[in-house]
């Protein structure tokens, strides 16, 4: 298994997308209209489904959640 790929347990990072949307008031929908990203691919993110993130939409959700990229991913260990 090569680094980028995930481990079968998971990779370890948690995507906080529910409570930062919780503690703003918003739905995943508001967000996907800010951020020019569809329901869907948020959703996979928001369920630590996704396996990659682009740099762009990472900092377009930072903008729009007013956030930090450590606000919204953390390591679990």
């Amino acid at each position: 298994m090569s680094p980028a790929e995930p481990e079968a347990e998971g990779t370890g990072i948690h995507c906080r997308l529910d409570e930062l949307l919780e503690d703003r008031g918003m739905t995943l929908t508001d967000l996907s209209a800010r951020v020019g990203v569809s329901v869907v691919n948020l959703s996979v993110l928001k369920n630590d489904r996704a396996r990659a993130i682009r740099y762009s939409t990472l900092a377009a959700i930072c903008d729009a959640l007013e956030c930090e990229v450590g606000d919204l991913l953390v390591r679990q260990r």
